[in-house]
């Protein structure tokens, strides 16, 4: 199981709060049950007390002036039975209860004891008391069963009980708020980092990270700045090298063309110029490819750098190539050009143009059809571009911007050319939807940009 900082501070939260309450219960339950203690210990001397008045001595022999109501009195009780005795110095019964069991008794006079024992099988509470009456001593006892004690104790004990459940909960909540409350940065922490796109390394803002999150801010920032220094050097090569490719292959396709041209009547010459063509194509349109990726990374497009552009006078400037592309594969290229102009980075157009005209070409079937247009739509900017091609599915329709997906490995391509358009259209805050095309054949990509 995997460290979590929430369960960590909930238990060293929580475990305290639980063992403080159930402390406090416990003291709780000790001074409310100890003052009641004493009370009923208290009820029960009165009635020890209030039995000295009636005992006197008369000619050297002790008597007591009890009536049997006054002795009903003493005994009643809606509860609890109550018991008494009164003995001589000698153990013999003056009044009360023969049964009741020996007493102990304190060493001074007139001084309370209490404690617990058992009448008839049944446990008591019992206060004892040695006076002297006359020259005689005495000694008095009370005993009352615990039913209504043990009672009260049980509607204390439920009381603390129910209190202590209601707190431990509060105590759970309060804990868990603040813990939320307190990891809340680091949820935003998180929440910035999640929404920020693969190329979106700026540093985190020092004036919404907590005191003791800036360490661990710092740190991200300075991963970031590697991260962004080194995805720009990244960036600078990759273009170097494509931009330093592109002369040497066009010259030496220049020269393959030659030699096309010199050995036309040789056909094991021909054939084997050819494939070098083919090879030298697409050498090109991979440095192409890696020169656009480049200008497109990391996706920050200066919004100086957009101006307006006439998307269809942009289009017309690549038409012959293209032209000569589907040639080569007799597929009938269709061009509806109006006027249409958007805000963009001409050179960003151009790539996302090539790549989806190239795009269709190449996974339309020979003899097939390619349609090319772009036009005015509610002051929205529109460039299309539909195929005959066997279509995409729709569980596919995400993934094929995607870098190096590809669809059918038997077209020849490296699988960035989508990727390419897809991070210039969200460079100019555009869209772009795929369709079918008519009768459900073939794939429109549409291109929509703001007004």
């Amino acid at each position: 199981m995997k460290p979590s900082i929430r369960l960590n501070l909930l238990k060293w939260l929580i475990a305290p709060l639980l063992l403080i309450n159930l402390i406090g219960a416990g003291l709780t339950y000790w001074f409310a049950w100890t003052p009641a203690q004493i009370a009923f210990d208290q009820s029960l001397a009165d009635t020890a007390w209030a039995l000295i008045p009636r005992l006197h001595e008369t000619q050297g022999n002790l008597a007591i002036d009890l009536s049997q109501q006054a002795e009903q009195v003493i005994r009643f009780d809606h509860f609890d039975t109550i018991y008494f005795v009164v003995r001589k110095s000698n153990q013999q019964v003056i009044v009360g209860d023969h049964d009741f069991p020996l007493l102990r008794l304190s060493e001074k006079l007139n001084d309370p004891v209490a404690y617990e024992g058992s009448i008839k099988g049944e446990p008591v509470r019992i206060i004892t008391l040695k006076t002297l009456v006359g020259t005689e001593t005495v000694y008095i006892g009370v005993a009352e069963t615990l039913r209504k004690r043990n009672h009260i104790r049980s509607q204390i004990f439920f009381v603390l009980m129910l209190l202590e459940a209601i707190l431990t909960v509060v105590s759970i909540a309060i804990a868990g708020l603040a813990v939320t409350r307190g990891l809340s940065p680091l949820k935003k922490m998180q929440a910035d980092l999640n929404s920020r796109r693969h190329d979106d390394l700026p540093p985190l803002a020092d004036s919404h990270v907590a005191l003791e999150l800036r360490p661990v801010a710092d740190a991200i920032n300075s991963l970031l700045n590697k991260v962004q220094t080194s995805a720009s050097a990244q960036q600078a090569f990759l273009a170097n090298v494509a931009h330093q490719l592109r002369t040497p292959l066009a010259g030496l396709k220049m020269q393959i063309e030659w030699l096309a041209q010199r050995y036309a009547s040789e056909p094991e010459t021909t054939h084997s110029i050819s494939l070098m063509m083919s090879s030298t194509d697409r050498m090109i349109r991979q440095s192409n490819q890696l020169l656009a990726l480049a200008r497109v990374e990391p996706s920050h497009v200066e919004k100086t750098r957009l101006e307006a552009v006439e998307l269809d006078k942009l289009v017309e400037e690549s038409v012959q190539y293209f032209v000569e592309e589907a040639h080569k594969k007799n597929i009938d290229l269709g061009f509806d050009l109006q006027p249409t102009t958007v805000m963009g980075d001409r050179f960003l157009l151009r790539d996302m143009i090539d790549n989806l005209i190239d795009n269709a070409i190449r996974y339309s079937p020979p003899e097939g059809t390619v349609t090319v247009s772009c036009f005015q739509e509610e002051n929205q900017g529109i460039f299309s571009v539909e195929d005959s091609g066997p279509g995409i599915a729709d569980s596919e329709r995400e993934l094929i911007f995607n870098r190096f997906y590809r669809i059918n490995d038997k077209v020849a391509g490296s699988g960035l050319g989508l990727s390419i358009v897809r991070d210039i259209v969200k460079a100019h805050s555009a869209t772009i939807v795929l369709t079918s095309g008519s009768q459900q054949v073939g794939t429109v990509f549409s291109v929509r940009f703001p007004g």
